[in-house]
């Protein structure tokens, strides 16, 4: 599939398991520049390293979105040019939550399409490449993937810097957590929020 978004040439698609690598880095630079203002400098460390985290099952799943930038491109090894990933996100029909551990992140395990609500999960946006439409854009191709699977609600664990962006995507929120880092910062105004989907 493809997307224009904001003028931009960019191509939004399922991600592979071999683009892992470009995940994780636009995850890492997201966390770090994106949570300034939100989150204080001793926490934001914590946030890249323990919320920040790639879930390969997503991937395995088929169910993660990247956005490449055809206009910008790195080169691999083979020195061709590849499109370089700017955006990713996703939803999961399993019942975690978020990246995380403990009870609260959740497990595996199956969820039932129209009774239980579809996860979206790991939303992440790299700096350069923010405001421009691209999370707006992988989150309804998410709904619609968990729509066209028989969910008929979607919920979600919204970081402070994530939630402006799901308020005006018409999430509610349902409840507001502080989840503790294995760093020992507490990451707080976390916001599980849910949404409708007709």
């Amino acid at each position: 599939m493809t997307a224009a978004v904001s003028g931009a040439d960019v191509r939004l698609r399922r991600a592979t398991l071999a683009d892992a690598p470009a995940i994780r880095e636009v995850m890492a630079a997201s966390a770090r520049e994106l949570s300034r203002g939100f989150y204080s400098e001793a926490q934001i460390p914590g946030v890249v390293a323990h919320i920040a985290v790639l879930d390969l099952m997503l991937i395995e799943d088929g169910t993660y979105f990247v956005v490449e930038d055809v206009g910008a491109s790195v080169a691999p090894d083979d020195g061709r040019g590849a499109p370089e990933i700017v955006a990713c996100g996703g939803w999961s029909f399993r019942d975690k939550l978020f990246t995380g551990g403990g009870a609260a992140a959740g497990g595996a395990s199956r969820l039932v399409p129209g009774q239980d609500p579809a996860r979206v999960r790991a939303m992440f946006v790299h700096p350069r490449a923010a405001r421009r439409g691209l999370g707006r854009a992988i989150l309804g191709a998410a709904e619609q993937d968990a729509r066209a699977a028989g969910f008929t609600i979607a919920e979600l664990m919204a970081t402070a810097p994530g939630e402006p962006l799901y308020q005006v995507s018409g999430y509610q929120v349902v409840e507001r957590v502080a989840v503790p880092l294995p760093d020992g910062q507490t990451v707080i105004a976390w916001a599980r929020m849910r949404k409708a989907l007709r």
